[in-house]
């Protein structure tokens, strides 16, 4: 049996048997942008906290979720042949609300880790906002949920 096989196998009995809650994993520090903040800020906030995804709020409650990768697939434009401006002429051509993610999955802070792996395995995203009485409380990403795995083998 190759050591891939084996691997799954030891992690699927592992979060079979374990009904640790995502509460145990989460991030609560979470880095935000208000709904009205620009793009050139959640590149600011995306490089200064070296992170990849970044809940938009209103007021407490979570209206959207925006990753590096949104800001990525716009900054690839071919709009100017001044590439140190690039990125600031298309993060103004764009709001946040136009690239932001809108229709998001949230789970509360006691799902397991098994229902939120099986989500994020089965949906093209990679960060979950956890969130409790409509307010959100922390996110949970694929990076949180692979270093839970490698702490149970």
């Amino acid at each position: 049996m190759n050591y891939l096989v084996k691997f799954v196998l030891i992690i699927k009995s592992k979060i079979i048997k374990n009904r640790d809650l995502v509460s145990k994993i989460m991030a609560t520090n979470v880095v935000t942008l208000n709904i009205d903040d620009t793009l050139d800020k959640a590149g600011e906030l995306f490089e200064k906290h070296k992170i990849r995804h970044i809940p938009v709020v209103k007021g407490k409650e979570i209206v959207g979720m925006l990753s590096f990768t949104d800001l990525l697939r716009i900054s690839y434009a071919d709009v100017s042949d001044d590439e140190e401006n690039v990125e600031t002429f298309v993060y103004d051509m764009f709001t946040l609300k136009q690239v932001m993610a809108k229709n998001l999955y949230m789970v509360p802070p006691n799902a397991t880790i098994k229902d939120v792996a099986e989500l994020l395995s089965k949906k093209e995203f990679h960060a979950l906002p956890i969130v409790e009485d409509n307010e959100l409380v922390g996110i949970v990403t694929t990076t949180d949920l692979i270093n839970y795995l490698i702490e149970q083998l």
